[in-house]
């Protein structure tokens, strides 16, 4: 049997123990989709957002990119978002990097990696803008800072979307996360309190 086959037979597998353990579990979860948070992760297969907040499907909405990017002219990222604020009415958005993520990594190297350059783009910009602490640190230190510091960004990049704005100005509930996740643990940290206004975003 080929790897990929594998997958076909291991979603029966999956589907059968739901019937089993709950009988009306895809039922439900066919009828309507109503997740309360928008989870804005990195593409890394080792951070599956249901798995490592122990949520079912159908809980969580998901975006990911390399390296949790949040830019303002991607329209993918801001179709996700607004479907999310405005029509499924999540209450948090969930910002969730990881610490030695290979797309961080990359935007530290001085040589060319491709098309993805431009992507990482922002997150270079980061390493000039925190030049001076970052040049205080080891490699491995270094990674694990701007890992940090790149969550931190993009949060307030999704806090300052008009989408964001918008839904503040009348008077949503919504609260925007800045998580980092740990391999070698499997542990979420929150690097800051929540983003809940707009007089929030830079305390």
């Amino acid at each position: 049997m080929k790897s990929i086959d594998k997958l076909i037979k291991n979603n029966a597998i999956w589907a059968d123990r739901m019937r089993q353990s709950d009988p009306d579990f895809f039922t439900r979860l066919a009828q309507q989709q109503s997740p309360k948070y928008l989870w804005i992760g990195c593409s890394d297969s080792r951070v599956p957002a249901n798995e490592i907040t122990g949520l079912p499907p159908g809980e969580v909405f998901v975006h990911r990119n390399v390296a949790n990017v949040v830019q303002e002219t991607d329209f993918n990222v801001l179709a996700v978002l607004q479907y999310a604020v405005d029509v499924l009415k999540v209450t948090d958005v969930i910002v969730c990097g990881h610490y030695g993520c290979g797309g961080v990594k990359a935007a530290l190297e001085n040589f060319r990696h491709g098309i993805i350059d431009n992507w990482l783009a922002p997150i270079r910009s980061l390493t000039r803008i925190h030049k001076d602490e970052l040049s205080e640190l080891e490699n491995d230190s270094k990674l694990d800072r701007l890992c940090e510091l790149n969550v931190l960004s993009q949060a307030r990049h999704v806090a300052r979307t008009t989408i964001v704005e918008d839904a503040w100005e009348r008077g949503q509930e919504l609260a925007i996360h800045s998580w980092i996740y740990r391999l070698d643990q499997g542990i979420l940290t929150p690097l800051r309190n929540p983003t809940s206004s707009r007089l929030d975003i830079d305390n």
